[in-house]
């Protein structure tokens, strides 16, 4: 059975220090969250490492947003083999540290090798988020799953034919009438209207084809983190190689992971050749006659290397232009020094793209976000 470490430090300051991470971190451990840590953890005792970070998620995290950090700073902090500096042990005869309050989190106090320690945590996370995905370690990309949910996801608007009532706009000269008959033809407060909005369909076609296996599974999540934020938009997901595959239903599993491999089982072409030409025709004869690209934001994943003529691509990326709203090509080269956009598919589409953007770390995939809500 796995056992908390407490070398070197009595338990009660390695569990006050433990709640000072998390505060330096981000989570609103209060005065009153951390005493009842403490009391639960003195139920549980030491000796069961599980039951000690149950403990924890469950009277110190507020919110789901909570448990991702906790998750890491548990593991930070009482691994025995990490080489993450602890608490000072006090001198003897000195009273323990006591919680500060909630309006104290942050302020800027002595916080010692505790400070330092979540500091080089967070400046761990932001050079992760620049990170070329393709060139991570297994670990590293383990991390970097849990950091999707982090990404700031809004819904791109279209105004429909109905109107809704408002505080100015248009007059609604047939509810101010109403309003003025009721009083028996006195003058009325004058209504106003707008035209409602609602959200827009958002397609992702993501390439899978070899030169882009670095970069699948981190797209895939992102395709599943957008299809579970933005449910009224409707987010429909497809993979391009040698064929045409839906994956919408395998990515609407509420766990990512599970999603993803759904989704791995249902894609028979995984690094295998592009033909993007062929698989956006098959797309557009499919779906595009459907609906499902009419009005839409579609985003494209692809470095655009074409094994088919790339004259068919460009023919189909320019129907596509037509039927959507807005065409996005995210490109995960487009962010990196010295790229140029040399390759035939990529010369091909440029002309029939209203946004080609990067798409080669977390950092873009936040942008990519608010490029798609600005559509």
């Amino acid at each position: 059975m796995s056992t908390v470490s407490t070398a070197a430090h009595a338990p009660d300051e390695l569990l006050l220090g433990f709640t000072h991470a998390l505060r330096a971190a981000g989570v609103g451990v209060t005065h009153d969250r951390g005493a009842s840590f403490l009391a639960a953890t003195a139920l549980v005792g030491l000796g069961d490492v599980a039951a000690v970070r149950a403990a924890g998620r469950s009277t110190l995290c507020a919110g789901p947003d909570d448990l991702a950090r906790f998750d890491q700073v548990f593991a930070a902090w009482f691994d025995p083999r990490g080489e993450l500096p602890r608490s000072r042990p006090a001198p003897a005869g000195a009273p323990a540290p006591a919680l500060l309050p909630e309006s104290d989190a942050g302020a800027g106090g002595e916080g010692g090798d505790d400070e330092e320690v979540v500091r080089a945590m967070a400046s761990d996370v932001e050079v992760l988020r620049h990170r070329d995905v393709a060139a991570l370690s297994p670990g590293e990309k383990a991390r970097l799953a849990d950091m999707f949910a982090s990404l700031a996801v809004r819904a791109p608007l279209r105004r429909t034919s109905r109107h809704e009532r408002w505080r100015r706009g248009d007059v609604d000269a047939a509810r101010t009438v109403r309003a003025s008959l009721r009083r028996m033809g006195e003058p009325a407060e004058i209504a106003w209207r707008r035209r409602s909005v609602r959200p827009r369909r958002v397609v992702l076609l993501v390439d899978v084809s070899g030169s882009m296996s670095g970069y699948a599974d981190a797209l895939l999540r992102l395709a599943h983190r957008l299809t579970h934020a933005l449910p009224g938009s409707r987010v429909e997901t497809f993979t391009l190689g040698t064929r045409l595959t839906h994956l919408t239903r395998p990515l609407r599993l509420r766990d990512a992971d599970r999603a993803l491999v759904a989704a791995g089982e249902a894609v028979p072409d995984w690094s295998g050749g592009t033909r993007l030409g062929e698989s956006l025709g098959a797309f557009l004869d499919r779906w595009g006659r459907r609906g499902a690209a009419r009005g839409a934001v579609v985003v494209v994943f692809s470095d655009g290397w074409e094994r088919g003529d790339p004259a068919l691509l460009a023919e189909q990326v320019a129907r596509l232009q037509r039927v959507a709203h807005r065409v996005v090509w995210v490109n995960p080269h487009r962010g990196k020094a010295g790229y140029e956009p040399v390759q035939q598919g990529v010369l091909a589409v440029l002309p029939h793209v209203d946004d080609f953007v990067a798409g080669h770390s977390l950092a873009t995939y936040a942008e990519l976000c608010e490029v798609i809500a600005r559509a």
